[in-house]
């Protein structure tokens, strides 16, 4: 197989992964993000600047963002919603923003209350404002696969609604599998008919492991030279607006696996592993990855 020599992941368990948790300590999430920030990974989604009464497990960004060690040498990043959570995202230092829109209209107006046209005007918006503040936008186009109020999402829809954030500026595009929909041919469609028409956009994926075909999807992605993936430390997240949509891909898993197939990530598997059983004592539940459980193939015991 002619795979990528190396891939970069984004680690981000400490917004996708804790907003789905019951609210966490402020000292926890700093410790967290400080603990991810040490193991090699070069890029952390670290907050989102959502409205407190909405998303509460976010409620504290600011707090968290301004404790935070920051490494000279991670790229960290903040989801915002809307151009609000963009202003507070900018004034609070991110350079780097991702703004989000669902391809099912149902989700879209669960998610933020307006439909994904209403969404993409407003991400227009926000492109042209950071890029006036030397800031980038990833627009992330979730439900990319399938919703859990319309079922399948066409593939047409879906290159549909990225195409106009390409047209309106995006810096680089990632669909998400916020439902678990997604399956190693579906990965296959879209990518394909993605890459047909914007083959020089930049595209990150991000898989959820809801139905079991997490790193199957990734494998498809890595056949079709895809280079960019996200992932949770231990499994953590989900989406409050997609039921029983819980778990990430683990990135110790995802690292696990690329790595033992040649693919460099740059990552500490080991330093991976440790974070990962830092946020499973922070949750306070047993998550879901099972390198974390079992640990590397290469680890043996005693006879």
């Amino acid at each position: 197989m002619d795979l990528p020599q190396k891939i970069s992941l984004r680690e981000v368990g400490p917004r996708d992964g804790l907003q789905n948790e019951d609210p966490v300590p402020t000292d926890a999430k700093v410790a967290l993000l400080d603990r991810l920030s040490v193991t090699g990974v070069k890029r952390i989604e670290a907050v989102s600047f959502v409205r407190p009464d909405a998303i509460p497990q976010m409620a504290d960004a600011d707090e968290v963002w301004k404790r935070a060690a920051k490494a000279p040498d991670i790229r960290y990043s903040a989801l915002v919603p809307n151009l609000r959570g963009a202003i507070r995202a900018m004034d609070a230092g991110f350079t780097e923003l991702e703004a989000v829109v669902s391809a099912s209209e149902t989700h879209n107006r669960k998610n933020v209350n307006r439909s994904t046209g209403q969404s993409l005007d407003e991400i227009a918006e926000i492109i042209a404002m950071a890029h006036e503040r030397d800031a980038t936008v990833q627009v992330i186009v979730s439900t990319a696969w399938g919703c859990p109020y319309e079922g399948d999402v066409p593939v047409e829809r879906t290159v549909s609604v990225v195409g106009r954030a390409i047209t309106d500026g995006a810096d680089s595009t990632s669909f998400g599998d916020t439902t678990g929909m997604a399956t190693p041919a579906r990965v296959r469609a879209l990518v394909g008919a993605f890459r047909a028409k914007y083959p020089e956009q930049n595209l990150n994926l991000h898989f959820h492991n809801t139905r079991g075909t997490g790193l199957a999807n990734v494998l498809a992605a890595l056949e079709l030279g895809v280079s960019d993936f996200d992932a949770s430390v231990g499994g953590l997240g989900g989406c409050p607006y997609a039921p029983g949509a819980t778990g990430n891909i683990a990135t110790e898993e995802l690292v696990h696996m690329v790595e033992d197939m040649g693919v460099d990530t740059g990552i500490d598997l080991e330093a991976m592993i440790d974070a990962a059983a830092d946020a499973e004592r922070i949750i306070g539940r047993t998550l879901p990855s099972q390198v974390l459980r079992a640990g590397p193939r290469t680890r043996t015991i005693p006879a």
